[in-house]
Formats: structure tokens, C-alpha cells, sequence
């Protein structure tokens, strides 16, 4: 795909990512601004709840964005099935609200401690003034004491905008749309003009949201009541001008939820496009991690996703035993409807496993035909796993059964595991095996001779509100056993190559559709 095909496709995307972006942001930063003030001003009597309050702030700080908006998800999950329960009434758990509540977390610490320093660091004279003319300790704080501690409190204002719009591009992961979206795909797809494009993208929101207060800030000082409207004017018309396409996009039917990878993208891509061809609208939640993803289709927040039978046997039914693949299929599609409600429409007709693979060169210089010989020699050798992969039940079952301690273990991007094998960084690594890296870097995979791991059929699954939406299920029966390993794995390729999902999926729909 050529450079200007993929600046298109970057700018035609802009409206749905700006826009979600600056909605988060914005109500983010709305509330921990509702919430850090309030509590920064009570504080100025009270010592121990200006400490409470600032070592508290300063503790969010030290937990990692990501880590703290993937927190938010299942403690809203949990409290949506509780509301259901008690009232019958439930709300989405998934993107919007998990982002607000932990980005205004992280907005609260810089306006928190401006404004107490700012009050506190006041020159005692001026309430001494205000009391001997009369005043209340509430209107010396209304007129005197808070107009001039607003400089140093804008300061913070401004800290706080550019730590909330940095931060929210990592809401991604739990389904929150973002600019974050460039940065997600691009770097699991290899498409880096996306990656820089997001990059960039959420680097000038946030330098001309800091400009624009920071116009604010000197108006405050100088007492420009002209200076502040131009400033708040201008910021009020670029939050309009980048909500505006998305309050005027129609609302789509339907939700499709994807994970982290390449497949995942392409296949979300070409769902999304059936569904068009059928006259139905949908819109796509990419980068969401596995439990994310199946949590969001059985609370109705996603409506369509493909996953795997292996990663549902293994991590959902905490199945140990392989029974073979029919039987695999039969069992799981019982307890998705039993369990969760969930419709196991069916297999795509390709299988997606988890396996070692090592390059050609290396295992054949060791004599390493399968994991029983990877064993012997194991302990010299480093691997690398994806972002999942060494915590998964599967991992643990295949070192366990085969005995598996390396030297060095690794987690890294799955594009980047296969780069580190081909480049020796790596000596072994866990691939997929409809990955069409596999055969470009020229590696092999190793059997499992002891049956360790379970099928991974890719499986179209539908939420409980969609298990018996007909329309929906007629315009995927399509993909339905349509797709074989070799056409996927060029698919994939052809997606970690450069080209975006959606010119992927038009290419792989055309191989599917003409048979």
C-alpha cells in the first residue's frame, strides 16, 4: 500500500478517534477538576485532610495508565451484574466510563497541589485585611484569597490537560475509542505511518490545548477579560469542531470486538464489511485483551467476536484434557450457552494453535523436531512470549508436561517475537499457526507429541441479546467453515506487511467469496 493510500486511511479515521478522545479527555478532566478543587479547598483548615488528600492523589500516580484503566473494567463489570441483580437495571462497563474514572484519577494530584500550595503559600496578610474590614472566611476566600492563587491553580489546570490527554490514548485496550487506536493497530499491524499519525496526533491536541490555557493563565494574571474570552472561545470551538462528525454519525447496530493482533484486526475488519453488504451498520473495538473481550460479549457490550476454541477450553472452562476437536467444539458451544448466553455460531474452517517455533537453521543444527526434543536442550536457550502467553493455563501445561526451563524468558509484541527469532536475539518463540510470519522468517514449528495443547478453531461468537438476531446471523453464515488456514496465513501476511485491515479483509473476502 502506498504512502499516500495510508495517509488516507489515517485522515479518514481522524474524525471517529479525535472525537472520542476529546470526549474522554474532557469529561475526565471535568470531574477530577469537580473533585480535586472542592477537596483542595476544604483542606486549607484541616491538615489531615490536605495530607490524606495529597498522599492519596500521589499514590494513583505511582500505578502504571494502562495497568490502572484495565483495573476500572472489572470493578465496574462486577458492580453492573450487582446493579442488575438488585435493581435490574445494568450499564455499560466497557470504554466510556472505565477511562473517565481512572483518567480523572490522574487529573486530581497537579490542581490538588497547586491549589493548596497556592492558597496556603498566600500572604497572611491578606486575610488579616479581610477580616479586619469585615469579612467572612467564606467571602475572604470568594474574592480575595481565590482570584489571586487562580494563576498557580491554572498552572495546574494545564498540567492536568496534558497528563489526561497524553494518558487516554492508552485506554485502547478497554474498548474506549481513542487516538490511542492508531497507535494499537499500527504497531500490531507494522503500519507506522499509523503509529507516527497517532502520535502526532495526540501530541498537537495537547500542545494547542496547553497553548490555549496557558493564554488563559496570562489573561488571569494580567486581568485581560478580552485575553480569556479569546482563549476560552477557541477551546470551546475545537471541543465542537471535534465532536461535531462524531454527534453527527449515525449510531451503529452493532459492535464487533477484536484483540490484539493482526488476525484479529483483519477478520473484525471483514465482519464489519459482511454486515455493510447486508445494509447493517457496525462499528469495531479493537485491542482488547482476552478476558476483556469475552467479559464485553457476555455483558452485551460487544455484540459479534471471533476467538478461539483452545483459549476459551483452557482460560474460561479450565479444561486440562483434549478431547479432539469435534468434541471440543460440542462441549464449548453447550457451556457458552448454558454458562453465559453467549451463541457459538460457528468454526471459520481455520485453526489458529499456539506452538514453538524456532528458525530452520537452529533447530536443525540441534536436532529439535518437537517440544520432547526442545527439552534436552532448553536450558541454554531463551524464549519469547507474547503479552499473554506466560501467564495462560496452556503455557503452564506444556513447560510443566515437557519438563520446558530456559535460560532467559522474554514477553514482547507477537510481530516483534518473530523478527528476534529470525535475528537470533531469541532462540525460541510462541507462534500462531496461521501466522504467515512463520514461513517469511523461514521458521518451524515443533509438534507436541503428547497432545498438551487443545485445537484453537477460530469460532464466530454472538452475545446473548444477538444469539437469535437473524438478520445478523444471516449476514455472517457466510464465514462460516469459509476460510482455510493458507488463505488466512496470506491474509496475515499481507496485514503485517503494511497494508490496513480493511484493504486486507476486501482481499480476503475475494478469495472466500469466489469459491
Amino acid at each position: 500500500m502506498s504512502l499516500d493510500a495510508r495517509l488516507a486511511d489515517a485522515f479518514a479515521h481522524l474524525p471517529d478517534y479525535l472525537g472520542g478522545h476529546v470526549l474522554v479527555s474532557l469529561t475526565a478532566l471535568a470531574l477530577g477538576l469537580g473533585i480535586s478543587l472542592p477537596v483542595a479547598i476544604l483542606s486549607l483548615r484541616r491538615p489531615w485532610l490536605r495530607a490524606a488528600a495529597l498522599t492519596t492523589a500521589s499514590v494513583v500516580q505511582t500505578i502504571p495508565g494502562l495497568a490502572l484503566l484495565a483495573l476500572f473494567y472489572p470493578l465496574l463489570l462486577a458492580l453492573s451484574a450487582l446493579t442488575e441483580r438488585v435493581f435490574g437495571v445494568a450499564f455499560p462497563a466497557l470504554g466510556f466510563l472505565p477511562s473517565v474514572l481512572a483518567l480523572a484519577l490522574y487529573a486530581m494530584l497537579p490542581v490538588l497541589r497547586n491549589t493548596v500550595t497556592a492558597l496556603a503559600e498566600l500572604n497572611p496578610q491578606y486575610r488579616e485585611t479581610a477580616r479586619t474590614l469585615g469579612a467572612t472566611p467564606a467571602r475572604s476566600l470568594r474574592d480575595i484569597e481565590l482570584p489571586l492563587a487562580l494563576p498557580t491553580i491554572m498552572a495546574g489546570i494545564r498540567t492536568s490537560a496534558v497528563w489526561v490527554i497524553g494518558t487516554a490514548t492508552l485506554s485502547t485496550p478497554i474498548g474506549q475509542t481513542s487516538l490511542g487506536n492508531y497507535i494499537f493497530a499500527g504497531l500490531q499491524t507494522q503500519n507506522w505511518i499509523y503509529v507516527i499519525f497517532g502520535c502526532v496526533a495526540a501530541a498537537a491536541l495537547a500542545l494547542v490545548v496547553d497553548r490555549l490555557l496557558a493564554l488563559m493563565q496570562a489573561a488571569i494574571a494580567q486581568r485581560s477579560r478580552f485575553k480569556f474570552g479569546v482563549g476560552a472561545v477557541a477551546l470551546a470551538a475545537l471541543v465542537v469542531a471535534s465532536l461535531a462528525p462524531g454527534l453527527a454519525m449515525q449510531r451503529a447496530s452493532y459492535v464487533i470486538g477484536a484483540k490484539t493482533f493482526t488476525e484479529q484486526y483483519v477478520l473484525a475488519a471483514l465482519i464489519e464489511q459482511r454486515l455493510a453488504a447486508a445494509g447493517l451498520s457496525a462499528s469495531r473495538r479493537q485491542g482488547l485483551g482476552s478476558n476483556v473481550l469475552f467479559d464485553a460479549l457476555a455483558a452485551n457490550d460487544v455484540d459479534v467476536a471471533v476467538d478461539y476454541s483452545g483459549t476459551l477450553w483452557a482460560n474460561r472452562m479450565h479444561r486440562t484434557d483434549t478431547p479432539g476437536r469435534e468434541a471440543v467444539l460440542k462441549e464449548l458451544a453447550a457451556w457458552l450457552e448454558t454458562t453465559h448466553g453467549i451463541r457459538l455460531l460457528g468454526p471459520l474452517g481455520f485453526e489458529n494453535a499456539y506452538t514453538l517455533a524456532m528458525t530452520r537453521t537452529k533447530a536443525e543444527a540441534l536436532g529439535i523436531h518437537s517440544i520432547a526434543d526442545l527439552a534436552a536442550h532448553a536450558a541454554d536457550l531463551s524464549i519469547a512470549g507474547d503479552y499473554e502467553f506466560f501467564a495462560r493455563p496452556e503455557w503452564k501445561a506444556v513447560r510443566d508436561a515437557y519438563g520446558l526451563r530456559f535460560r532467559q524468558q522474554r514477553t514482547m509484541q507477537p510481530d516483534f517475537m518473530y523478527r528476534a527469532a529470525a535475528d537470533g536475539s531469541v532462540d525460541v518463540v510462541s507462534a500462531y499457526s496461521s501466522d504467515g510470519q512463520i514461513a517469511k522468517d523461514d521458521l518451524v514449528t515443533l509438534a507436541d507429541p503428547k497432545h498438551v495443547l487443545p485445537p484453537y478453531d477460530a469460532v464466530l461468537l454472538l452475545a446473548p441479546k444477538r444469539a437469535h438476531d437473524e438478520t445478523l446471523i444471516a449476514a455472517l453464515k457466510p464465514l462460516i467453515g469459509a476460510i482455510d488456514v493458507t488463505v488466512m496465513r496470506e491474509a496475515n501476511l499481507r496485514g503485517a506487511s503494511g497494508m490496513t485491515p480493511d484493504a486486507v479483509a476486501k482481499w480476503l473476502w475475494r478469495q472466500i467469496g469466489a469459491r
